[in-house]
């Protein structure tokens, strides 16, 4: 991916959701050509000249310190993840990890054993590309059944994109779908050059009108948690928290697990799936 047109698109994303009167600037009522802050506006708020931020945009970000995209971060009211992102971008850290993005793929085996003996707890884990490398039973049994696909297709945004069963399985399949976006925008960010996120990018464009639309967003975050509510075909719909957890030895990769609140319908409904599973015949 051209590092240095991302660049430029995120700084222009992130200045266009900006209106004067967000950062305690007066508008005076004046006619705007583009929605949000002039470059001249938000290089005064960053403390830099106006040519320098406009150079930064235009994606030419050759020596610029830490301090000073930490100013423009600060100016543009970006977030921690959308300030490590501008970084990634800025500071070309991310070519140093081309070669783990590669080997993402592959994990220890206690990691598979462990997830197998997470009875009742749906768990999978999941690569930097969004790739689907490993799972259990109960995941199989709530998400969908990933054996069934070639390895290359086990894939989390190809599942939200581009499989029509996630529509029915997600209750707000919109914002799955951005926050789907969203991480593997940030994925992009670290990994510019790794060539098979770029030929997932431009197949999910060619082929998903509104994966194209929510990617030029440019947004980013990183959700390790929250809540999702699911429809599932055999227990009908449950409402799971999710936690995402990053492994020590391998931080590229992430265990994703699933659990209802004790008590409540919806861990009868998952205790119901994890019975329905177990008497399912094991396909390989």
């Amino acid at each position: 991916m051209d590092q240095r047109a991302e660049l430029s698109e995120f700084l222009r994303s992130r200045r266009a959701r900006l209106k004067p009167e967000d950062v305690g600037m007066p508008d005076h009522g004046r006619h705007r050509r583009v929605p949000g802050l002039r470059r001249e506006e938000l290089a005064q708020l960053a403390g830099v000249s106006v040519a320098y931020y406009t150079r930064l945009e235009q994606g030419n970000a050759q020596n610029v310190s830490v301090e000073v995209l930490e100013a423009i971060g600060r100016a543009l009211r970006l977030n921690d993840t959308e300030q490590n992102h501008l970084t990634h971008l800025a500071k070309g850290k991310a070519k140093k990890k081309r070669a783990s993005a590669a080997r993402a793929h592959e994990f220890r085996p206690a990691l598979q054993e462990l997830m197998d003996a997470m009875e009742g707890v749906p768990a999978y884990l999941v690569g930097p590309r969004l790739d689907i490398l490993g799972w259990n039973r109960m995941a199989a049994a709530l998400l969908g059944d990933m054996s069934q696909l070639p390895p290359q297709e086990r894939n989390l945004a190809r599942h939200v994109f581009l499989d029509p069963a996630s529509r029915s399985l997600y209750v707000d399949w919109h914002a799955k779908a951005v926050d789907v976006v969203s991480v593997l925008r940030l994925c992009a960010g670290c990994y510019p050059d790794d060539p098979q996120l770029t030929a997932l990018i431009g197949e999910l464009s060619v082929k998903s009108e509104e994966f194209r639309s929510m990617w030029a967003a440019h947004t980013v975050a990183d959700k390790g948690h929250g809540v999702k509510r699911l429809r599932h075909p055999v227990v009908g719909e449950l409402t799971l928290a999710y936690e995402t957890l990053k492994l020590p030895d391998a931080h590229d990769l992430s265990l994703v697990t699933f659990h209802a609140e004790p008590g409540s319908k919806s861990a009868e409904s998952l205790r119901l799936l994890g019975s329905w599973s177990a008497e399912q015949p094991v396909r390989t």
